[in-house]
C-alpha cells in the first residue's frame, strides 16, 4: 500500500497527517471537501482513504456510500463523533475502521497497518484440510483462491477487504465455531479484542450480500455470546 487519500477540512490535521505519512513512505493526497475527495478517488485511485465525517459540503457517510458504489478501497473514518450510533452508521455504510478525534498519529498508523494486513493476508492464507476452493453461500459461489463471489445468474458481488477477511476466516473452517475474540484478533488485530460491534456490522453486511434471507441466515450463523460459524 502506498497511496493514501486524506479527507478533512481542518488544515492542521491535513498538514500533520501529510507530514507524518510521507515521513513513513506513503504517497499522500489531500482533499478538504467530500466533492473533492470523490473526484480525487476517481482521477487518482488511492490504496486507502482516511476520511473525516464532518465535511463542509457532504456528510462523510455520503462520501463512504459514494465510494462504495464503485470501489472496495479501505476507508478509515476520523471523526469527532464519539457515540456508538455514529460508528454503527459509518461501519454500516462501508467504512473499515473508526478512529475518534482527538487521536494519536501512532494509533492511526497502527490502524493503517491493520488494514494493510487484511489486504495482504487472505490470498496467502493456506487453506485448512476441510476447506474447499469454492464454497456455496445461498445462491452464491465463493472462490477463495481468486477472491470472487458470483451469483447463480452470473452477477459478481463485490466485497471490501474487511468483508473478505471475515468471510475467508469462516469459510476456511466449515462447521467450526470461530469465537468473537478470535475473529477480532485475526481480522482486525489484537488491539480490537473488545470491538464486538464491528463483528455485528460486518456480519450484517455479508448476510445482506450473500444470504437469501438475511433476517433468517442459513449459512452465516451467529452463536449468541460465543461467535460465528459457516454452515455449508
Amino acid at each position: 500500500m502506498s497511496r493514501i487519500l486524506v479527507v478533512d477540512d481542518e488544515p492542521q490535521i491535513l498538514r500533520a497527517l501529510r507530514i507524518n505519512l510521507r515521513a513513513r513512505g506513503y504517497d499522500v493526497e489531500i482533499a478538504e471537501t467530500g466533492t473533492a475527495a470523490l473526484k480525487a478517488a476517481v482521477s487518482h485511485p488511492p490504496d486507502l482513504v482516511v476520511l473525516d465525517l464532518g465535511l463542509p459540503d457532504l456528510d462523510g457517510v455520503d462520501v463512504i456510500r459514494g465510494l462504495r458504489g464503485w470501489t472496495t478501497v479501505p476507508i478509515i473514518v476520523l471523526s469527532g463523533r464519539a457515540g456508538s450510533e455514529a460508528k454503527v452508521v459509518a461501519l454500516d455504510a462501508g467504512a473499515d475502521d473508526y478512529v475518534t478525534k482527538p487521536f494519536g498519529v501512532d494509533e492511526l498508523l497502527a490502524r493503517i497497518r491493520a488494514v494493510t494486513r487484511r489486504l495482504a493476508a487472505t490470498p496467502a492464507d493456506a487453506a485448512s484440510p476441510s476447506a474447499t476452493a469454492v464454497s456455496r453461500v445461498g445462491r452464491h459461489s465463493v472462490n477463495l483462491a481468486d477472491r470472487t463471489v458470483t451469483r447463480d445468474d452470473g452477477t459478481e458481488v463485490r466485497l471490501t477487504p474487511t468483508q473478505w477477511a471475515m468471510l475467508d476466516k469462516l469459510l476456511r473452517h466449515p462447521g467450526k465455531l470461530i469465537s468473537q475474540r478470535q475473529l477480532l484478533h485475526d481480522v482486525w488485530g489484537p488491539e480490537y479484542d473488545h470491538e464486538t460491534n464491528y463483528l455485528r456490522q460486518y456480519m450484517a453486511q455479508l448476510r445482506r450480500k450473500l444470504e437469501d434471507d438475511p433476517a433468517r441466515p442459513r449459512h452465516l450463523i451467529t452463536e449468541p455470546g460465543m461467535g460465528y460459524r459457516y454452515r455449508p
